[in-house]
């Protein structure tokens, strides 16, 4: 063997003490470089002294010993890469917030511009993020959509959804989230918007309280929001159902255009009626149906909860639990009464779309009939034609300027004419009854 360096180290391929020797290099770099890196948050490559290996066996396992020490030294360089990406990603976001973390992500972040109305009436206009709202009330991302302006036609249909902090309430052009002591509406400048806010300042002012005890704040956002969606319902149909009764007194004795397509626009707003307040009633007929949705805006602001086995009140306050309990049975009234009012709604406009339906069969029957007696009009006239037609036939023949020497006899003209005009009214009559007999006309 030949003479080494007085550095190099010679060890067997299978011996313990290499592999002693690899981890502790490993462990030795790793910890030089990493307190640096995470006080620095830059990276640092430490060099270290390396110690050359020499195997006394000559063999492939060699080969594989030196792919293996490298796979060691790769997969920690990668560790303390992705430790320091992951650190240097985090702490930019916790320095400059939500606007940060949508700068990094690229998305910019949607700003809602909405109403606050708070429980002692004030009311002012906010421009609000979309992750300060989910601060502020405790809700999710995915509660949020409910309610989310940009989606419109997605979330078309009426919703009540209770969470633990915050009531989400869609109702069309009518978005909110009700929380404990304020309400920020969407879509303020909308007629459902203004609509509800009208409805509601007058309940939290104190004059109009006439000195009896005001219910929570919450009722009387839910309350006002249902009274304010129903009353738009109910004064549409109200403007609709003086047009379409003038419409089915006039028809179908008097066919228009005008007035056909009066009753087409009207047939139409009868069915966009009658699909909101139908909608409108299935979501309060399921909220009534569950009584733990009910329970849940019960105990919303209380030291109460809800057990899981069967859905009962627990408050640590007894008296919290009375006032619960008094509150789910005003809400459940609450809700029966706008109940009513929308089952009422939504009948009398079925009712009276079901009227422009059977005016539109009556006026399809009429149309029906003039035009059988037109066709039969024509079919008399395509008769009488066709005998005229035979007639013609014969005075042609004799138009010929052939000599047949019937124009000799002095009243062969006249004789010719009765016998066409007789063959003629004869073939006719005899058409009529053949096609009356058949049920023709």
């Amino acid at each position: 063997m030949t003479a080494t360096a007085p550095h190099v180290l010679q060890l067997p391929v299978r011996s313990p003490e290499l592999r002693v020797l690899i981890a502790g290099y490993a462990i030795f770099r790793s910890r030089l470089e990493l307190p640096y890196l995470r006080k620095n948050r830059a990276p640092l490559w430490v060099k270290a002294r390396k110690v050359k290996v020499e195997c006394v066996a000559k063999s492939t396992e060699e080969t594989e010993l030196e792919s293996l020490v490298k796979d060691d030294e790769d997969d920690d360089d990668v560790a303390i890469r992705q430790e320091y990406s992951n650190g240097s990603a985090s702490s930019p976001r916790t320095g400059s917030g939500s606007s940060g973390d949508s700068l990094s992500l690229g998305i910019r972040e949607p700003v809602y511009e909405v109403v606050e109305v708070k429980s002692s009436g004030t009311v002012a206009k906010r421009n609000i993020n979309r992750r300060h709202l989910l601060k502020s009330s405790g809700l999710r991302p995915r509660d949020i959509r409910s309610v989310d302006p940009s989606l419109w036609l997605t979330n078309s249909m009426p919703a009540l959804l209770v969470r633990e902090h915050a009531i989400l309430l869609n109702l069309g052009s009518l978005r909110a989230i009700i929380m404990q002591e304020q309400v920020l509406i969407f879509n303020y400048n909308r007629k459902g918007g203004k609509a509800f806010i009208d409805a509601l300042l007058p309940r939290l002012n104190p004059k109009n309280t006439n000195g009896g005890p005001s219910m929570p704040f919450v009722l009387e956002v839910v309350e006002a929001a249902l009274h304010s969606r129903i009353q738009r319902l109910e004064h549409r149909l109200w403007n609709l159902e003086p047009r379409v009764q003038a419409l089915l007194e006039v028809l179908p004795n008097r066919l228009t255009a005008d007035i056909l397509e009066e009753l087409r626009t009207s047939k139409q707003k009868l069915v966009e009626l009658g699909s909101r307040a139908g909608a409108l009633k299935q979501m309060l007929l399921d909220i009534l149906e569950d009584t733990h949705e009910i329970r849940r805006i019960c105990i919303m602001g209380r030291n109460c909860v809800l057990k899981k086995e069967n859905d009962e009140m627990e408050c640590s306050v007894p008296l919290e639990k009375e006032v619960a309990e008094e509150e789910e049975e005003e809400i459940e009234m609450l809700l029966e009464n706008y109940l009513q009012r929308c089952e009422s709604c939504h009948g009398q406009a079925e009712r009276l779309l079901d009227s422009a339906k059977e005016m539109e069969d009556s006026i399809a029957v009429n149309l029906s009939s003039r035009r059988l007696e037109v066709s039969r009009f024509e079919l008399i006239l395509q008769v009488g034609t066709f005998c005229v037609a035979v007639g013609a036939m014969v005075a042609g023949i004799f138009g010929m300027n052939l000599r047949s020497y019937l124009e000799e006899h002095v009243f062969a003209f006249w004789l010719t004419t009765g016998g066409i005009i007789i063959g003629a009214v004869l073939g006719f009559y005899l058409m009529y009854w053949y096609l009356r007999t058949k049920k023709i006309l």
